[in-house]
């Protein structure tokens, strides 16, 4: 299983449906978290930091529309897509649901290879280096589908870790990982790493990117983690 496998929270209390949802997933190549109800989602939500979330409305304890609604006012949780699946197929109801922060809404019964391809395109809006797109920052292109990464149109040579740090950097310029953040994307979090390991990788990283001249485009941001810009 790769580290940075980009991982789903399945939210649903139906067992059939919450386990056609995970097997289909993971036939996608996702790494699948489960909850079977509200208060459990908002626990698992803090401990695997999914990339996407598909929650069901109807929950037992806390609703979906409510998860959702708590998600989208914390600050670390807010940007995490959310797509919402219910029976409710009313105008009022789509709507009540994305004013709530759902970024899709799907009503049930729906078709797996369209919820599959929903899945898909919030990936390529949040994890596009995992959709296989290609990235661009200054004068540094990631290809993440060829594996290949150039500055200033010269071939840079990266190991696996420095790539895969890399494609987290570029994913959001500007944003401030922190060393722990960094050890669950690029080393996952059933491994353990030193986050001393961290700074050694950066340090390769940094020495890949300058090997042809230019500046460092890594920021140490004292206290804090890195950044790219």
């Amino acid at each position: 299983m790769a580290a940075d496998q980009p991982v789903v929270l399945v939210v649903e209390d139906e067992d059939a449906q919450r386990e056609v949802l995970s097997y289909n997933l993971e036939a996608e190549g996702f790494r699948v978290a489960k909850a079977i109800n509200g208060d459990e989602a908002l626990l698992v939500v803090d401990e695997e930091h999914p990339d996407i979330i598909v929650l069901d409305w109807m929950l037992p304890k806390t609703s979906g529309i409510e998860v959702c609604r708590q998600l989208k006012t914390r600050p670390e949780t807010r940007n995490v897509p959310v797509i919402m699946l219910s029976a409710r197929s009313e105008e009022v109801d789509r709507v009540r649901g994305l004013e709530t922060g759902a970024d899709d809404y799907v009503v049930k019964p729906y078709s797996v290879v369209e919820l599959m391809a929903r899945v898909r395109a919030q990936l390529r809006r949040t994890r596009p280096a995992a959709a296989g797109m290609r990235l661009e920052y200054e004068d540094i292109i990631l290809d993440s589908e060829t594996h290949r990464v150039t500055r200033d149109g010269a071939s840079l040579k990266l190991g696996p870790t420095e790539f895969r740090l890399l494609s987290t950097f570029m994913e959001k310029p500007g944003r401030v990982w922190s060393r722990e953040q960094l050890l669950d994307r690029v080393w996952g979090r059933d491994i353990y790493v030193d986050t001393r390991t961290v700074d050694v990788h950066i340090g390769r990283l940094r020495k890949a990117l300058c090997q042809h001249g230019g500046g460092d485009p890594l920021r140490t941001v004292r206290g804090a983690g890195y950044a790219l810009g």
